[in-house]
């Protein structure tokens, strides 16, 4: 039996269209591999980046924070280099602010004595930081200084001839010192240079009663005329 040519040619026809869609039909699949390993590769490449921008940032935290540490670090020793300075200095300035006050005209003598040594327990606590310590003895310096321009009256005695007489005294500043028995009848000035009470003339009794008064705000301040004899 001979062959039909037209049939042959149908079935290789047929065949070869079945042999293309099975191409076709791996060049979809392979594709659709290759598209769905393109987009992971992007992804990886985009998390690669966000990763590396990520790092770059951390890396950029981490060497701030060791700059920090290590700047932490200078000014602690520099706080301590200070506490080593300063607090020589302090008891420095206590023996100092003692020696003024003992050489100083003998106002308030006890109190302004009994700061110093309020200052020197409180050098010896643990419990008060340095710069408290600092902050109380500059405290100190500062109520003396506050001295130099205060105007004060008080009452006292003074051992005249071994008798204690009973005084008004007044203060103008640290530049007179005056006290006047309570008669009116007597004054005296202190004189810081031999460190004892002086008895002065009659022509200061009024002088002094006026010293006294404008220290009491008995009367305004205006010029009188008495002997100094300040702090050297």
């Amino acid at each position: 039996m001979i062959a039909d040519p037209l049939n042959d040619v149908q079935k290789a026809g047929q065949q070869i269209q079945k042999a293309a869609v099975k191409s076709q039909t791996k060049i979809d699949n392979v594709y659709g591999q290759t598209q769905e390993l393109i987009a992971e590769y992007r992804s990886i490449v985009d998390e690669t980046e966000l990763m590396k921008v990520y790092n770059d940032h951390v890396a950029r935290l981490v060497a701030d924070q060791n700059a920090s540490i290590e700047s932490f670090d200078r000014q602690i020793a520099t706080i301590d280099n200070t506490k080593q300075n300063v607090v020589p200095l302090m008891y420095r300035m206590i023996d100092t602010l003692e020696q003024f006050i003992k050489a100083d005209v003998p106002f308030n003598l006890d109190s302004r004595l009994a700061r110093v040594e309020r200052l020197r327990e409180i050098m010896a606590s643990a419990s008060v930081t340095t710069s408290e310590k600092f902050r109380l003895v500059l405290e100190a310096y500062t109520v003396e200084t506050a001295y130099s321009s205060a105007v004060t009256a008080s009452q006292g005695t003074l051992e005249v001839d071994g008798k204690n007489i009973n005084v008004d005294i007044g203060r103008l500043g640290r530049i007179t010192y005056v006290a006047q028995s309570f008669d009116l009848k007597n004054a005296w000035v202190w004189d810081n240079n031999t460190k004892e009470w002086k008895k002065l003339g009659e022509e200061y009794l009024k002088p002094v009663k006026e010293v006294i008064r404008m220290a009491r705000k008995q009367a305004t301040l205006e010029l009188v005329k008495l002997p100094i004899f300040g702090a050297e």
